[in-house]
């Protein structure tokens, strides 16, 4: 996982002590709100998100700009596609 500084996001979405799938879905929603190009941090605590997060950018157009764990929080950065 690649950190990345956490201000660098035009929106933050906190999905903490949400369980699978919500972190994800509260991310589409927040990503449907954007404009292509802007950037979306988001926090969560459940570790099923790595995997979820992976998948959904792989069949996206959405792209992953980097990702870390610390102190049981994981942390995605990312770019709205087109």
């Amino acid at each position: 996982m690649e950190k990345f500084d956490l201000n660098d996001a035009d929106v933050q979405l906190d999905a903490t002590g949400l369980n699978c799938p919500m972190p994800l879905l509260k991310a589409k929603q927040a990503l449907n709100k954007m404009s292509p190009g802007a950037r979306l941090l988001v926090t969560a605590t459940d570790p099923g998100s790595v995997r979820d997060f992976k998948s959904f950018v792989d069949l996206s157009s959405n792209k992953l700009l980097g990702s870390f764990e610390e102190k049981e929080n994981y942390y995605y950065l990312i770019l709205k596609g087109n």
